[in-house]
């Protein structure tokens, strides 16, 4: 696989570090001095003064010595992965998720808790508790947690760390989350759109290319989408990219409260699949706007229904597909990536039928099907790609190389 290059300019040491500390890291079996300094362009003596810094920190490791030919043997040197972790935190209306990783972004403890009513002092406090049981059950030294990400619905306020208006958590206007939890856990936290954040846990523990592309679909409560452009997550100018919810995917389909008809909003959703699927009496009509745990339960029925064989049930999910096909032509013909990613709370129990129903769609309406096929898979993460996703973001605001920080500031 390619890696990310060095610089061997003398101000660049920062950026060099990670550059040697990704290698290493992508490489499942270490790598020799020789090696990095082959896959990373830099100089050996550079290669050898950061390696040593790494080796100091204890980020690094030398594991044993190999023979390739005349001279001496070559060292390899590993990640240490129990040297550094971080929390991951998923806030989502219904459930949040708490995740502890280390170095490699493997989950070394996890824990769900019912999100309790939407008021935010009460979640917040719920919040720092579940991380002090997480971080004390683990029995990790609390010396090498580097810090707290949290993955939350927007629109954020990233430059203050405030929540601004989330869907389906009401009273959440302005709620300096970022803040009141570093306070709570006396820890640097670090927050982040959900969506954002799942495309960043995706880069982090996958094993794509270095200039990876790809949009990522997540499929929650509502429905979001994160870009990932040359192995970066994008982000946006106020870090509120991917707020896809009023484009227009079914012209005909239910009027949304902006006033178009057939946003996705109203046509994606697990709220929207379920009403269709009691319009069709498959559940009792009286809870079309039942609470989110209510429909989450619903749709897991639904699922269940279909993957035993009900025809009817199964149809709903199918129909459901065509929009979300919809929307993804609409996002890969405009952002033109290489591939595809669904992922999300909601998207364990839809997988089978988009996985089917979604690619053949895409492959008749995309604007670049003559020349190549776009793959669309489900993400490696899994279910808890949101909070994993977080506490890779922590991570990699520590450790990945970054084109920005080649600029020269003051």
């Amino acid at each position: 696989m390619a890696m990310r290059r060095g610089t061997n300019l003398p101000r660049m040491g920062d950026f060099n570090q990670s550059v040697i500390l990704e290698a290493v890291r992508h490489a499942g079996d270490g790598l020799s001095r020789i090696e990095l300094a082959e896959v990373t362009g830099l100089s050996a003596q550079t290669v050898t003064n950061i390696t040593r810094r790494l080796l100091d920190d204890g980020l690094i490791r030398e594991a044993g010595r190999t023979i390739t030919g005349p001279g001496k043997p070559r060292v390899t040197l590993r990640l240490v992965e129990e040297s550094r972790f971080a929390v991951g935190v998923h806030l989502d209306p219904a459930v949040m998720t708490f995740v502890l990783l280390d170095l490699a972004g493997e989950v070394v403890r996890r824990s769900r808790v019912a999100t309790p009513s939407p008021d935010p002092s009460r979640i917040l406090t719920a919040m720092a508790e579940r991380i002090e049981e997480l971080v004390a059950d683990s029995g990790v030294d609390r010396a090498r947690i580097v810090g707290v990400g949290v993955a939350a619905p927007g629109p954020l306020d990233a430059e203050r760390g405030t929540v601004m208006d989330p869907p389906k958590l009401p009273g959440w206007h302005g709620v300096e989350l970022r803040a009141e939890l570093s306070q709570a856990t006396a820890l640097p936290v670090l927050l982040e759109k959900d969506t954002t954040a799942a495309a960043v846990g995706e880069l982090w523990t996958g094993r794509g290319p270095v200039d990876d592309s790809f949009v990522f679909l997540y499929l929650g409560t509502g429905i979001g989408a994160a870009i990932v452009r040359d192995g970066e997550a994008v982000r946006g100018s106020t870090h509120n990219v991917g707020e896809i919810g009023h484009i227009v995917v079914d012209p005909d389909g239910p009027r949304c409260p902006c006033g178009l008809r057939g946003c996705v909003d109203v046509v994606c959703t697990p709220l929207a699949i379920v009403a269709e699927a009691e319009r069709l009496g498959l559940f009792a009509p009286d809870r079309a706007n039942a609470d989110v745990e209510e429909v989450d339960a619903r749709l897991t029925a639904l699922s269940a229904q279909a993957a035993a064989g009900d025809a009817a049930a199964l149809s709903v999910l199918r129909g459901s597909a065509e929009p979300v096909a919809t929307l993804t032509r609409v996002l890969t013909d405009l952002l033109d990536v290489d591939r595809v990613v669904f992922g999300g709370p909601s998207w364990a129990r839809l997988a089978d039928v988009y996985l089917a129903e979604i690619p053949p769609l895409l492959e008749q309406s995309s604007a670049t099907r003559a020349f190549r096929s776009l793959p669309v898979d489900g993400t490696v993460v899994g279910d808890d790609v949101g909070a994993v996703g977080a506490g890779c973001a922590v991570l990699d605001s520590m450790l990945a190389p970054r084109a920005s920080d080649l600029l020269l500031g003051d």
